[in-house]
């Protein structure tokens, strides 16, 4: 922005311009370059807003870019928070800025000879002004402007096209141009143009990467160039502050590069690193002046603050600074402070490092509870910072800090924000240049917005008393607090335009704003206003809209219509608005797009820009303004003039004299224009002090303790024996210069440090998770609210078994340590404890690992309204840190269960699908089941040739495709055949037989009949598999034989509950033959007779009554002598087994019985 110092210090400035001008025009490649620039490109902003502080050269600069009325945000929340003020507009003067010229609709407008309302015209002083047409370029609708060269002649304008970047350099102020891209090539496309911040004779010019990747090096203000290949795609760049040759580039995949020969050698610096999250150190904060900092990404998609060296950054020469994770776009490195902000699962935890000390937890009033928050600025030893708080839209409150930015207190609420360039928000908060501590804001208050004024950090506010007249000398009835002046604090879209108000550094107290006047703020019916005292009064100067400028220092205004409307005149004034002169700069009236004002040099020279049609040419006007001054200042044309705030002169605790020139006196100030003539110290008053943190404002202006804050709590450093400072609920505004007076009152009184016992124990992780890895690192924070953390004893115990102890609280500020060697859930508990008492807190830890492997385990056929258990089989196996997730049969919401076992009825037959999903840690991991739903069935177990397991990869697809086989070679219907292959090796199946679809009437005569069909296929396929018969083919020349291991000869299985008395029989006698073999086998000894019938009738072969189905006939057993003890214990085995099966066949019998059954028989057979 042309015109000095027209917002806040904080916005990053731009490089004072000296003599060399360079421009650029585009049609195409610019609007992605503008859209870079408005995203915060670090190579624009965050060196800008490092040289903010060098000066007058710095101060004075004619390409301020975007000296914005309102701040733009360092912004939090899904986008992290973007890094200074400022930094949606490029600096000019290292990647240029935008004229718009906004062509379309030119045509209808018409010139009207009565360019604007002053209050004098005087006869029309001549300005000596030269115009170059860039010929051919009607087609380009944008323009960027850089300036280059050190205190010489030499201007160099390039101009984008749609097809391609050009380039141009004039030598003599910008009056002619000569074309630079034949010196690089024709076919050298060019894209971006850099200035060298530390020595504006070095130019760096990127090419067009869709056609090669090189950058062109000139040394000598673009006169000749060198060109170097690169192997990467420049994004943007970011220089030294004070080293000319080192500059960080940033590639289009995220990598970030180092050069310190002014980009003819590049080394990689690290391979992930945020956009717009690198920055250079800041002198006389960190020791190295080539140290990096940066926001880099891990292989795991965690984000890290890290430091290294711009030459030497490997993992071995890399720090961190904040051992724990960050989020994404959060770490904002400006002036003293560097801020992040910590990954949380609620509230947003933002931490501060003041001057490179460890980080600290901001801390705001404890129920703000921000769902935003933006670091406006840093630069005068404190921490502006807009919060949105939890109940607000559009609207932040504005917090100030303390020194070190760790303790923030309300300064205002509710203060409006609008949309600015790129989407971003912008606070209207202005702060005025040259006037320390003075502050004007936008405020919504019961759906009205009005303007405020402070001139003493927020401390205190008021509104705007209006003027006292218009411009026809008409009085205005605007009595307050139900009218005022309210001002519009928006930047201007164009940096090449003033925007809506302006200050300048070198012309303190003057202010000239866009406004209103009325009960609030309107965007109707504004016109121009300005202040000479430092708004304590306003006056009209424009009914209409006008950009204004500072010339000479801020001695003189100049100020031009609003692009919309054609112009050749432009207005001057040197009496701080109160008159002004009309000067002709074109012949025909122009469409001015932008104004460049060079400053920083003995020459006086604007230069303006436009159009005179919406199909014409671009017109560089270059205007020599010295005419207009009739000679040098003296010091008889100085005044005094004393800052005072509605005639109080003690501002910010000192009463300021500054140096200004008279009114109407023609003459040109000069370099060694002094500021301030004196500052002498106030006495403190109470307006000097604003609320400690944790006090309010009451309505008597006393500041008294918020209702969640305890004032008598002392920090738990303080031990006993020190001392501490004990706050009276004030603070003294920073940097405030009051001396004496109810300073004592008012400031912390010194005090010994109470011994008392601990309370308010709180244990965390550091991360602030409640999860951690299998065989992570877990670190814990112990903090302490109250208590002598010198003379504390803490505890810790980790739940797994193991604890630890230390003397005091100060072994634990770098956190404890734990691993943990098995996954759970484990209680952590933290004791505190000092002669005075003790306190405890309890933290539940979930240790997790992800898990490879589930699988799903159910029958495979069940009977209808019969309870099934179900089974998922977790690997590795999880104690309680495992989710299951269950769908069964239809329905569409999930069961969920901590256990891995489930029980359910199936109400319906048919086929029903069985789903479980197993969460652990991030990994979740799915198996699926069918079941067939039956009201009975019979089943075959079999088995297979070895020869089948070695071509058996022990997986699902596998075993179905086993199983369809085997249903075709079974010479039966499919539909009524269902085989099951179990999981594992050696590989063995289940044959069901299933009943008919449609036999749900007559349900006896179904199992009759089935019946009849089973002991017909048990006959055919008991001879077939026991003769070998049943085979089929697996591959060309594998044959598989299959055998019967167990044919059931069970009837039906019935799932009515009815009990046939054969059943009751067999289970009778079943229990009775139990209990006989138990007395024999358990009193055999004490009988002889029984031994001696034993060793007399071993020949006789003995016979045993087994299990009684429901048929007429009873099968037996047969048990063969006992010849060795190995062939007792084969034998027992198998009529362990053979019991089991036989219990198959009381079909009658319900589970009851035949769970009480096998417990029996477990119970009598010996082991």
């Amino acid at each position: 922005r042309a015109g000095g110092d027209s917002a806040p210090r904080t916005a990053p400035n731009s490089l004072s311009p000296s003599a060399s001008l360079s421009l650029s025009l585009s049609r195409c490649l610019f609007r992605a370059h503008t859209r870079q620039l408005a995203e915060g490109a670090p190579g624009s902003s965050e060196e800008s807003r490092r040289n903010n502080d060098k000066g007058e050269m710095a101060e004075d600069s004619a390409l301020r870019r975007a000296r914005r009325s309102g701040h733009e945000f360092a912004e939090f929340g899904e986008n992290g928070w973007t890094g200074g003020a400022g930094v949606d507009a490029g600096s000019p003067d290292e990647r240029g800025s935008m004229l718009d010229a906004h062509k379309q609709g030119r045509s209808e407008f018409r010139w009207n000879r009565d360019e604007g309302r002053g209050n004098t015209r005087q006869d029309e002083p001549k300005l000596t002004s030269s115009t170059f047409a860039l010929t051919g370029d009607s087609a380009h609708n944008h323009a960027v402007v850089y300036w280059s060269g050190q205190n010489s002649s030499v201007s160099t304008p390039c101009f984008h096209a749609s097809d391609g970047f050009f380039s141009f350099r004039s030598t003599d102020y910008g009056s002619t141009y000569e074309r630079m891209n034949d010196k690089v090539g024709s076919k050298t496309v060019l894209s971006y143009l850099y200035v060298c911040p530390s020595n504006k004779r070095k130019i760096m010019v990127l090419t067009d990467p869709e056609f090669e990747s090189s950058v062109l090096i000139s040394t000598d203000e673009g006169a000749s160039y060198q060109k170097y290949r690169l192997n990467f795609y420049v994004l943007s760049l970011l220089f030294h502050p004070t080293e000319e040759d080192w500059a960080l580039a940033y590639s289009h995949d995220q990598k970030l590069y180092s050069s310190v020969d002014f980009g003819r050698k590049w080394q990689l610096i690290h391979e992930h690193v945020t956009p717009n999250r690198f920055y250079w150190s800041v002198t006389g904060l960190d020791r190295e002046p080539d140290l990096v900092h940066m926001e880099a990404h891990t292989p795991d998609g965690n984000v890290q603050y890290v430091t290294c060296r711009a030459q030497m950054c490997t993992e071995a020469n890399r720090n961190y600074p904040f051992p724990g994770y960050i989020d994404i776009s959060s770490l904002v490195v400006q002036d003293d402070y560097i801020f992040i902000q910590v990954p949380t699962s609620g509230r947003a935890t933002y931490y501060v490092s003041y001057k490179r000390e460890p980080f600290i937890q901001i801390k705001l009033p404890k129920y703000s509870l921000p769902k935003d928050l933006h670091i406006v600025s840093t630069d005068e030893k404190q921490v502006f910072a807009a919060v949105q708080e939890w109940n607000q839209n559009d609207t932040y409150n504005l917090y100030l800090s303390d020194t070190r930015g760790i303790y923030f207190t309300l300064a205002m609420e509710n203060v409006k924000t609008t949309r600015g360039i790129g989407g971003n928000q912008m606070l209207d908060l202005y702060e005025v240049a040259g006037i320390k501590g003075m502050l004007i804001a936008n405020k919504r208050h019961d759906n009205q917005v009005k303007t405020y004024i402070t001139y003493n950090k927020g401390r205190d506010w008021r509104l705007l008393q209006a003027p006292a007249s218009d411009l026809e000398g008409n009085d205005i009835h605007c009595i307050l607090p139900f009218c005022s002046l309210h001002l519009q604090l928006q930047m201007s879209e164009n940096p090449y335009l003033s925007g809506t108000i302006s200050t300048k550094n070198s012309a303190p107290g003057i202010i000239v704003a866009t406004g209103n006047i009325g009960a609030e703020l309107s965007y109707n019916n504004v016109g121009m206003f300005i202040s000479s005292d430092a708004g304590n009064t306003w006056r009209p100067i424009f009914e209409e809209e006008h950009n204004i400028w500072f010339l000479d220092k801020g001695g003189a205004l100049v100020a031009v219509k609003q692009p919309s409307v054609p112009t050749r005149h432009l207005w001057v004034s040197f009496d701080e608005g109160r008159q002004w002169t009309q000067h002709s700069f074109s012949s025909v009236p122009l469409f001015v797009d932008g104004v460049l004002v060079e400053a920083g040099a003995e020459n006086q020279i604007m230069t303006f820009f436009g159009h005179f049609s919406h199909r014409s040419e671009w017109q560089l006007i270059k205007i020599d303004y010295k005419s207009i001054f009739s000679r040098k200042c003296t010091e008889e044309d100085y005044q005094t003039w004393h800052l005072h705030n509605q005639g109080e002169p003690c501002v910010m605790g000192q009463k300021q004299i500054y140096m200004k020139r008279r009114p109407g006196n023609y003459c040109m100030l000069g370099k060694d224009y002094s500021r301030i003539l004196s500052a002498e110290s106030c006495i403190c008053r109470a307006h000097d002090f604003e609320c400690d943190y944790g006090y309010e404002r009451g309505s008597d202006g006393n500041c008294k303790p918020a209702f969640w804050f305890n004032p008598s709590t002392v920090s738990r450093s303080c031990s006993q024996g020190q001392n501490y400072f004990n706050s009276t609920g004030y603070r003294k505004v920073v940097l405030n210069n009051c001396t004496k007076g109810v300073k004592e009152l008012y400031t912390p009184r010194k005090q010994q440090c109470p011994n008392r016992p601990p309370k308010g124990l709180l244990l965390t992780t550091k991360d602030g998770k409640l999860t951690a890895g299998l065989g992570s690192n877990v670190t814990f924070m112990v903090h302490l609210d109250e208590g002598d953390s010198l003379r504390t004893n803490i505890q810790l115990d980790f739940g797994d078994g193991t604890a630890v102890s230390y003397s005091n609280l100060s072994w634990t500020e770098e956190g404890i340590k734990h691993i943990y060697k098995s996954a759970g859930i484990f209680r952590v508990t933290a004791f505190a404890e000092n002669t005075l008492g003790y306190d405890t807190t309890t933290l539940y830890l979930h240790v997790t690992c992800p898990v490879e492997h589930v699988q799903l385990l159910a029958p495979f056929v069940v009977i209808r309204n019969k309870e099934v258990n179900i089974t998922a089989v977790v690997l590795p196996s999880h104690s309680r840190t495992v989710t299951y997730f269950w769908w069964l049969g239809n329905n569409t919401e999930p069961v969920i269960t901590l256990d891995g076992s489930i029980s359910h009825t199936f109400q319906s037959e048919g086929m029903h699908t069985i789903t479980v999903q197993v969460a652990a840690s991030n990994t979740i991991l799915q198996d699926t089941k069918t079941i067939a739903v039956k009201e009975f069935f019979k089943s075959l177990l079999l088995s297979f040739s070895p020869n089948l397991d070695e071509f058996n990869p022990d997986i699902p697809e596998w075993r179905q495709d086993v199983g369809r086989v085997i249903k075709k070679v079974a010479e039966f219907p499919e539909e009524q055949l269902l085989v099951a292959v179990f999981p594992g090796v050696p590989t063995a199946a289940e044959l069901f037989l299933l009943p008919y679809k449609n036999q749900s009437e007559g349900k006896k005569k179904s199992e009759e009949a089935l019946e009849r069909v089973w002991v017909s296929l048990g006959e055919i396929h008991e001879d077939a598999l026991n003769q070998n018969l049943v085979e089929f083919e697996l591959k060309p020349g594998v044959r598989v034989i299959v055998y019967n291991t167990q044919l059931t000869l069970a009837p039906l299985v019935d799932s009515s509950p009815r009990h046939s008395s054969s059943a009751m029989l067999m289970l009778l006698s079943v229990v009775f033959l139990g209990l006989a073999v138990f007395l024999i086998y358990k009193f055999k000894r004490k009988i002889p007779w029984i031994n001696i019938y034993a060793e007399v009738n071993q020949e006789k072969e003995q016979e045993m009554i087994g299990s009684v189905g429901q048929g007429d006939s009873t099968p037996k057993i047969t048990l063969s002598e006992f010849s060795t003890s190995k062939e007792l214990m084969e034998k027992e085995l198998d009529a362990r087994v053979k019991s089991k099966y036989l219990l198959r066949v009381g079909t009658g019998v319900s589970s009851k019985y035949t769970s009480i059954l096998f417990w029996v028989l477990d119970a009598l057979l010996p082991s």
